[in-house]
């Protein structure tokens, strides 16, 4: 899935692919209120750590369905 984090004060947003699920990136994201950073992983294992205060938005792309079969849909 993909996910775009906006950032205060910064003109470009953070985009990534991630395997998270929706459910998983939207309590990360509730935690990361509480905490002082907000720390994703991207589909290639690399992290993703923003400081809590400065997220502007969080926004995802549909969530990937694995296709079964031959043929691209």
């Amino acid at each position: 899935m993909e996910v775009r984090i906006g950032v205060q004060h910064v003109a470009r947003e953070i985009t990534f692919e991630t395997t998270l699920t929706a459910d998983e990136l939207v309590a990360a994201v509730r935690d990361a209120r509480s905490a002082e950073m907000l720390e994703l992983t991207d589909d290639k294992g690399g992290r993703i750590i923003v400081p809590s205060a400065s997220i502007g938005y969080v926004t995802t792309g549909a969530e990937k369905k694995t296709g079964v079969g031959f043929g691209v849909h």
